[in-house]
């Protein structure tokens, strides 16, 4: 049954990649980052074919920018540990591509990864040649997972997260991912909620709880914060910033924002949308809400004192929280339930707003509300409210701040226990 389920996405797979092309063309011209080597993901690797070239070592492959900070992470402690070790980090966005180019350490090789094709999942493997593959949280392609256990390629599924939505489709389709999931010598989970749903989908899945690695991302106590002055002029102001916003939630935002200037006069709004090529459409809300703004991807500063920055820009997200006062975590609003993660701001002492119902980062959430170190909204018209509690009363709010960073110390330790995790050797039957 798996053989033929494989033999049938191998055969769909070009078909559906001709549909999505233009979408993904759209993105690439779109999205910012880095591009030139765009062409790797198809196996053209150009003249780098002998730098890439080699034996053994670890393959990490994340997707965007998140996966790919906490990909560094786990290569920084490994190379304390193994400073001669062959490392090989690949990502799937030109944005995850440019911020691995920028911070991997020098003796990393970077990479995009390859599209799920049979034949360029193999051209990957027969030129790098490394001995494991580490793949980042949800990152589930099939042929990456099976071409490189055939090619005698360890493969480990790390900081590994099922959201309850997601679990009810590969539940449904077990006959197909419950052979996928058992064929990684093992799966380390950020919850036990999350081994929970891995070994509901697939039995005999290799399934250890390991925590979440974002708990032990560490925020250089020297990284300097956005400079606001530039934008808002002189003053001891109140900057709100609405993080990874998505649709909806940017309107939201506003709407709240004239409401608290009409009592706190001295506070003023960061909006960093989660994909940068919404500025244009951002930008236009504003103009329709009569705000004063400037609009960051454009202008490296105003020339007259704005009310709201629009930091329709990428990898810059935690340099824009560290200077705001309260940060609004996105999709959580406006009818959006999935969450991003909380773990940065709250690393970083913020104050943390967000919804109440966070489907992919459900623990995270727990962590911090088990610890009153978040306030959550559990409708859009009580945002504006608790923000103007957190606002007149500072001490609770540098309160709210402290513990939200007390809390994620005590989550520390998932890099160590997910670098144990990765150097199992247990042997299993090849499924393809």
């Amino acid at each position: 049954m798996f053989r033929l389920a494989m033999l049938l996405y191998n055969l769909i797979l070009p078909l559906g990649f001709i549909v999505f092309l233009p979408g993904l063309i759209y993105k690439l011209i779109a999205r910012p980052g880095w591009k030139k080597t765009f062409m790797e993901r198809f196996g053209c690797f150009g003249g780098r074919k002998n730098e890439l070239s080699g034996e053994g070592g670890i393959w990490f492959h994340a997707v965007s920018v998140g996966e790919t900070m906490v990909a560094l992470s786990v290569i920084r402690e490994l190379l304390k540990r193994d400073p001669d070790c062959r490392i090989i980090l690949s990502t799937t966005t030109t944005t995850g591509q440019q911020l691995a180019r920028a911070k991997a350490p020098e003796q990393v090789k970077v990479i995009f990864s390859p599209i799920d094709f049979y034949w360029t999942v193999r051209k990957f493997f027969r030129l790098l040649k490394v001995d494991e593959l580490v793949i980042f949280e949800t990152e589930i392609w099939p042929n990456l997972i099976m071409v490189g256990r055939k090619s005698g390629v360890r493969v480990a599924l790390v900081n590994a997260r099922m959201s309850d939505h997601s679990s009810r489709g590969y539940y449904k389709w077990r006959c197909f991912f419950a052979p996928l999931l058992a064929s990684f010598d093992v799966i380390a989970a950020q919850s036990s909620q999350d081994a929970e749903r891995f070994s509901k989908v697939s039995p005999e899945a290799k399934v250890r709880v390991c925590g979440n690695i974002k708990f032990d991302q560490h925020i250089p106590d020297d990284l300097a914060p956005v400079d606001y002055s530039v934008y808002f002029g002189p003053g001891d102001y109140k900057i709100i910033i609405g993080a990874s916003t998505h649709p909806g939630e940017e309107a939201l935002l506003i709407r709240s924002y004239q409401s608290l200037r009409r009592v706190y006069p001295d506070v003023r709004l960061v909006i960093a949308p989660r994909h940068a090529e919404r500025g244009g459409e951002i930008a236009g809300l504003l103009r329709d809400a009569g705000v004063s703004f400037s609009q960051r991807s454009t202008a490296s500063e105003s020339s007259v004192p704005v009310d709201v920055v629009l930091a329709d820009t990428t990898g810059e997200l935690v340099r824009l929280m560290k200077g705001a006062d309260i940060v609004i975590m996105g999709k959580s609003l406006a009818g959006q339930d999935e969450g991003h993660n909380l773990i940065e701001p709250a690393l970083l002492g913020k104050p943390i707003v967000t919804g109440s119902v966070l489907r992919n980062f459900r623990f995270v959430l727990q962590v911090l509300a088990d610890a009153d170190a978040v306030k959550t909204v559990d409708s859009d018209d009580e945002l504006t409210d608790i923000l103007g509690e957190l606002l007149s009363s500072p001490e609770a709010c540098s309160a709210l701040g402290d513990r939200a960073r007390n809390a994620m110390a005590a989550h520390g330790g998932a890099v160590s226990r997910v670098l144990d995790a990765i150097k199992l050797r247990s042997p299993l039957s090849m499924l393809f």
